[in-house]
């Protein structure tokens, strides 16, 4: 079969279960080779929550940029006694930062949209890549109303830069039902999202959102809104 096939296979059979059906469906099929990366953000908390209460054999990790919210450590220290677990951190390499920081400051992403995606890619890419290794499917919390970008993204696909098949199992949830999921099990998650953060990263480099604006406006509000991505999950 080729990706192509395989990546066909793949959606069709998601659709015909529901999410539960679907995680436990992929944990099956690439015994081993699965992962999920959560930030800690509402669907997250979601897809965490669905992996963990249902004792689905799929490893959770997290990147810790070091500079993330309380709030967000929070969450992840909540999550791990909620569920009895030891979610996996990865870190940036220590000599890049050191490197970055000292060449350039460390405010230095305000300065332009090269320097912070560089900065991002030492925190972020760098350490998803070295998460990713030596896995077949990533799943993710990637919601369609998030962005103009991720509105056009299909429920599975291939992660070209990555060589992995990405699966966005909450892909056409809204926010509404998120919420109403979190809520009614009594999931732990950021409080920040009740104070206009409905997209948390660094805490240098978000703000909550005025009345009107989308989804991701608080992320690199200094940025055109076209840049509005750190590059994990840009293909190349």
């Amino acid at each position: 079969m080729n990706l192509k096939d395989e990546l066909t296979s793949l959606y069709n059979s998601l659709l015909e279960k529901n999410e539960v059906e679907g995680l436990a469906f992929l944990a099956e099929r690439f015994a081993g080779e699965i992962v999920f990366s959560t930030s800690f953000g509402l669907e997250d908390q979601v897809i965490t929550h669905l992996i963990l209460d249902n004792h689905i054999p799929i490893s959770i990790f997290t990147l810790d940029t070091g500079r993330l919210f309380n709030e967000t450590y929070s969450v992840w220290e909540s999550t791990d006694e909620r569920y009895n677990t030891h979610i996996l951190p990865y870190y940036p390499k220590t000599t890049d930062i050191e490197e970055y920081v000292h060449k350039n400051g460390p405010l230095s992403f305000y300065r332009s949209v090269e320097l912070r995606k560089e900065c991002c890619h030492i925190r972020k890419v760098e350490p998803l890549k070295r998460a990713l290794a030596g896995n077949k499917v990533w799943i993710t919390g990637l919601r369609a109303e998030q962005s103009p970008h991720r509105e056009q993204m299909p429920m599975v696909e291939w992660d070209e830069s990555n060589q992995i098949i990405k699966v966005h199992l909450l892909l056409h949830w809204k926010t509404d039902q998120v919420m109403a999921f979190l809520r009614s099990r009594g999931i732990p998650y950021n409080p920040l999202h009740d104070k206009g953060y409905p997209s948390i990263g660094c805490a240098p480099c978000t703000r909550a959102i005025k009345e009107g604006e989308d989804f991701r406006a608080g992320r690199w509000w200094w940025e055109h809104k076209s840049n509005k991505e750190c590059g994990l999950h840009i293909h190349k």
